[in-house]
């Protein structure tokens, strides 16, 4: 899904802590979010700063890899070291073939060149950024999410600690104490229980297991950070309102994401999950069905070929706008692909029925979250036998706001708190 930008939340009464009644305390009033050009993670990060209040006082900032070329072969690297073979590789292409050399194209419109430039203007801008103004603003939140952001967040905190309060989202697998927190899913640390040290080949731990269990730094989430909390599905269902009231009820809201390593398939899931579909469309009003823009075509194919005649299914075609909030807000029950953490956890916040499909095809670390979901009640498996007319509900995942009101407890911690 791309990325959706929401408005800011109505900011709630948030009792000051004890800490701070009758003392002094720095208040934090701005965010700086470092992405790693992926929507699901950018998401994560812009959830979290939404739900502490921050929403309409952040920067982003985003790392991006090179691409093209031989850059696909060295996607596995880290980017640091990606970018600089990227120049060097460049700056031999140049002179090989007896160019003229003016200038190397760098982020964020930095005009000068070299390694430095490129690596670290971001940091640099960061830290001038959180200490030219702590006195007038307070400390800076440094919310960053994926892999690529690692070395840029843990090097913010390291040169400025004493301005930044640096969160990092999704594992980073080893040194937790360079970051101020972590926020992770609880299935990142499978790899470290019993079932996992048996499944997992042994070759592979180093690569994805988290190195050390957590610790003071970590807060574990069950499902994925997001945007989605009830007063945006309210606000959403205001502004879908014409689009949605006038179809057919029930409404189920079909979600479909792509394979990936943990959990593999093809046409061969497209074509089960859609005689699911047409099992139950007599118990359905109306099926509302999104791509990801990462869908396999032979995945969508299928789904489009038996499905897309039919005058109950609305297949969205990937322009503008995307449906996928109105759905949210809409949807009186839900089928999500398995293989999607963050599609399946903001169906889970709506509290209203959410079937997952093709989970037994998971392993390791997402085969862990699925059971998880499933033990505390808040997913079925998809079967093509649901009478859609009969619903169920659950205590809604709220992950988001439970994420944010530890990192305002470890904010408290050091005598800082987010803006009232």
């Amino acid at each position: 899904m791309r990325p959706i930008r929401l408005p800011e939340p109505p900011n709630p009464t948030i009792r000051v802590p004890e800490i701070f009644e009758g003392g002094a305390y720095s208040v934090i009033r701005r965010a700086v979010i470092i992405g790693n050009v992926s929507p699901g993670s950018e998401n994560q990060s812009i959830g979290l700063v939404r739900a502490l209040g921050l929403y309409d006082k952040h920067i982003l900032y985003v790392i991006t890899r090179p691409r093209g070329g031989i850059n696909g072969w060295l996607h596995w690297l880290p980017v640091g070291l990606h970018k600089k073979l990227d120049y060097l590789i460049r700056l031999i292409q140049i002179y090989s073939r007896r160019r003229n050399y003016t200038h190397l194209p760098v982020e964020n419109g930095d005009e000068s060149v070299g390694l430095a430039s490129v690596l670290e203007a971001d940091v640099k801008q960061i830290i001038n950024m959180a200490r030219q103004n702590y006195e007038k603003d307070g400390p800076l939140l440094v919310v960053a999410s994926g892999r690529d952001t690692i070395s840029i967040a843990s090097s913010i905190r390291r040169l400025a600690s004493d301005n930044v309060f640096v969160v990092q989202i999704q594992h980073p697998r080893s040194q937790l104490n360079r970051f101020d927190l972590v926020i992770t899913p609880r299935h990142d640390f499978y790899p470290l229980s019993p079932q996992g040290k048996e499944q997992v080949p042994r070759f592979l731990h180093r690569w994805i297991t988290p190195r050390e269990p957590p610790d003071r730094h970590v807060i574990l989430t069950l499902g994925a950070l997001h945007q989605i909390d009830s007063a945006t599905l309210s606000s959403t269902a205001a502004a879908w309102h014409d689009e949605f009231a006038p179809l057919p009820k029930p409404v189920l809201v079909v979600n479909i994401g792509w394979p990936t390593s943990h959990c593999r398939y093809g046409a061969d899931l497209a074509k089960q999950l859609t005689a699911y579909l047409l099992s139950i469309l007599s118990s359905c009003g109306t099926v509302s069905i999104s791509f990801s823009s990462r869908t396999p075509e032979k995945v969508s194919k299928v789904i489009v070929k038996e499905l897309a005649d039919n005058p109950k299914v609305y297949i969205w075609d990937g322009q503008e706008p995307n449906p996928h909030m109105g759905n949210l807000a809409w949807a009186d029950a839900f089928v999500v692909t398995a293989d999607s953490v963050i599609l399946i956890s903001e169906a889970c916040s709506t509290g209203k029925p959410v079937y997952v499909m093709g989970s037994e095809r998971c392993k390791w670390k997402l085969s862990d979250f699925h059971k998880s979901l499933r033990e505390r009640g808040v997913v079925r498996p998809f079967t093509g036998s649901e009478d859609m007319a009969e619903s169920w509900s659950y205590p809604p995942l709220n992950d988001t706001a439970e994420a944010a009101s530890r990192v305002r407890e470890a904010l408290a911690e050091r005598g800082w708190r987010v803006r009232p």
